[in-house]
């Protein structure tokens, strides 16, 4: 039984927080209070996804919710893949926060790009740096 946080079940769902919270109130999503916080189960989330996740992702989801950065990575790709910038986005940004140099070139090309956030090359450009100071070949070569 897993247990997804409120941000990471409203990205998976592509819903508010408050219509999120209207769905519990009504039973249609579940949850369990851990450590005093809210968690939702994930498997009463799935019929409501805001993308085709197939059963072979269920491994990854279950990882990337347990805050492995690469496979936050691939469910960011499977989001834009899908047209769903906004949700890779959030993905992105929790293996971003691990260092973590593939999502750094990804969330770099979006911002370059205008995918998901407001276009800016400048912040684009910091992240591809950033993530080629960590040896991230891609960005290395985009660079020159």
């Amino acid at each position: 039984m897993k247990l997804v946080p409120m941000e990471a079940a409203m990205s998976l769902i592509n819903r508010s927080e408050r219509t999120l919270w209207r769905m519990v109130s009504d039973g249609l999503v579940l949850k369990e209070i851990q450590n005093g916080t809210a968690m939702l189960l994930l498997d009463s989330l799935k019929p409501y996804f805001c993308i085709p996740f197939t059963d072979e992702d269920d491994e990854l989801l279950d990882a990337a919710i347990d805050g492995d950065a690469p496979s936050q990575t691939d469910v960011a790709l499977i989001f834009l893949s899908q047209d769903k910038p906004d949700q890779a986005i959030y993905w992105l940004n929790l293996a971003v926060q691990q260092h973590f140099p593939d999502a750094m070139n990804f969330l770099g090309r979006c911002y370059i790009e205008g995918n998901g956030v407001d276009k800016n090359e400048q912040t684009g450009i910091i992240w591809i740096t950033k993530a080629a100071a960590l040896g991230h070949v891609i960005s290395k070569a985009q660079l020159k």
